[in-house]
């Protein structure tokens, strides 16, 4: 463990375009904060309320950080490899599951002390070599779905070599293709009834809907598009990155690019908010807090030149979005890996 980071806020009113903090006096809107201090390319973040612990990753630097809700700490473990995404175990809290370049990856640790024992669960096919785990998500029944992304050069990705997965206890070696091919498998939303899937693949432009079935872990072969920002063509900018939904069933999408988050009504296909961040590359967001009243927002300051930089300080940092007057749905664990998790916490190999 790196030690505990101490952590500073700064405060934006999302009607402000400016740094200062805005004056609170009567106003009743949405504000950000910012919770952490930078790291090069946050991403996925994953609250998890039996900790009160929201996960995120550090992709590029293969971090792996823990902000602490009640004492605003961040604590982090460091992997070798490019780490994303991280999604918590449904039968131990101190076990995690990480995407670690082309493997899925059973960590031991508990968001405080020194990294434990690491078990690789599953290594993906050799079909695109050169991709890596991207994005991804745990449904109610616990089972993966995780996509890929093609290779990366010079800020432009390889079209048409990433994939959706899905993991479950049986198909751990095997695991399913979902979606081939992709290009960068992006954000994923269930909503409250659990029999809609959204899905980005972020090239498209376009968050999809898919009919979902939960008993069997499957999505129907047609779907329909709910959003689509060419429909924004001069008004928005940016690429959808990664998503998550309320408890009325709105979707919030990341702007990489773009320097905000939207709110977005799927059954009506409207635009409903744009939520500037302090930030221009906003990475993902995850409902979070003891109420699931809080928008944490993961930004990156990677693909910044030295002037862009002085222009976002804040850019690779945490954010919080409070007061939207939203709530969440919880966020899913994992139930994949039992045997190796109690492999791991008894020491036996």
């Amino acid at each position: 463990m790196k030690g505990f980071i101490i952590l500073y806020f700064v405060i934006w009113s999302v009607k402000c375009s400016d740094d200062i903090p805005p004056s609170f006096t009567d106003f009743d809107g949405p504000y950000v904060v910012q919770v952490t201090s930078p790291v090069d390319h946050a991403e996925e973040p994953h609250w998890d309320g039996r900790k009160n612990i929201l996960y995120y990753v550090d992709i590029h630097a293969g971090g792996v950080l823990a902000y602490h809700f009640y004492t605003k700490k961040v604590s982090k473990i460091t992997l070798n490899g490019e780490a994303s995404p991280v999604v918590p175990a449904r039968n131990n809290p101190n076990v995690l599951l990480v995407g670690l370049n082309r493997s899925v990856v059973v960590v031991e640790w508990d968001g405080k002390k020194q990294l434990g024992d690491q078990e690789i669960l599953s290594t993906i096919s050799q079909q695109f070599p050169k991709s890596r785990f991207n994005d991804g998500k745990a449904d109610k029944q616990g089972r993966l779905w995780w996509g890929t992304i093609g290779p990366e050069a010079n800020g432009h990705v390889t079209p048409n070599e990433g994939v959706l997965y899905k993991f479950t206890r049986e198909n751990l070696q095997n695991p399913e293709v979902v979606r081939a091919p992709v290009t960068n498998s992006n954000g994923l939303a269930w909503n409250k009834a659990n029999n809609k899937m959204y899905y980005i693949d972020t090239p498209t432009l376009k968050v999809v809907e898919f009919d979902y079935d939960d008993r069997m872990g499957t999505i129907s072969k047609e779907n329909r598009t709910v959003f689509d920002m060419r429909d924004y063509k001069g008004r928005l900018t940016g690429l959808p990155d990664g998503m998550t939904i309320d408890d009325e069933d709105n979707l919030y999408i990341a702007l990489y690019g773009g320097g905000a988050i939207l709110k977005v009504n799927p059954t009506t296909k409207k635009l409903l908010k744009v939520i500037p961040i302090p930030a221009r590359d906003v990475t993902s967001a995850m409902f979070g807090g003891p109420n699931l009243d809080i928008l944490f927002v993961t930004t990156s300051r990677v693909s910044l030149s030295a002037n862009e930089r002085l222009f976002y300080p804040a850019a690779g940092s945490l954010f919080a979005v409070k007061n939207l007057k939203a709530k969440g749905l919880p966020a899913f664990t994992a139930d994949v890996a039992d045997g190796v998790t109690k492999r791991l916490l008894s020491g036996r190999r």
